[in-house]
């Protein structure tokens, strides 16, 4: 079973960059949820939020709950949060929930999770009709 990892640095004082690593779900999100409650104090006003998501391979819809979360709270102290180098599964999750507003869509959050699963596990397998 993948857990989650997470890495962070400040390159400066009004900036952090976590890496998150593994997989962010229903199991793993409080771990990031309880990270950032630490970080986010210790950047300057404003500030900047770098979160790469490079070696994530996997998210749910709790894990984008986390993300909704971190950008929320930058924005509401003026800051900035940006996500880098997602893999083709995890970004096709971001294009997903960006186009359609998932809760008109999806009847549960285990019905979104499902579809999800099912779409990240497409494409990493190749499945040609993802």
């Amino acid at each position: 079973m993948m857990t989650l990892s997470l890495h962070s640095e400040f390159p400066a004082p009004d900036r952090v960059i976590v890496q998150v690593g593994g997989r962010l779900d229903a199991m793993t999100f409080g771990e990031l949820d309880e990270a950032m409650l630490a970080l986010l104090p210790r950047l300057d006003a404003g500030g900047t939020v770098v979160i790469d998501l490079a070696g994530l391979e996997y998210v749910s819809s709790a894990g984008l709950r986390s993300f909704a979360k971190i950008r929320k709270s930058m924005r509401a102290r003026g800051g900035h949060t940006l996500l880098l180098n997602p893999q083709p599964q995890v970004r096709k999750v971001f294009d997903i929930v960006k186009a359609v507003p998932v809760s008109e869509v999806f009847t549960s959050t285990q019905e979104l999770d499902a579809y999800l699963d099912r779409m990240q596990r497409q494409i990493i397998e190749g499945d040609s009709d993802a």
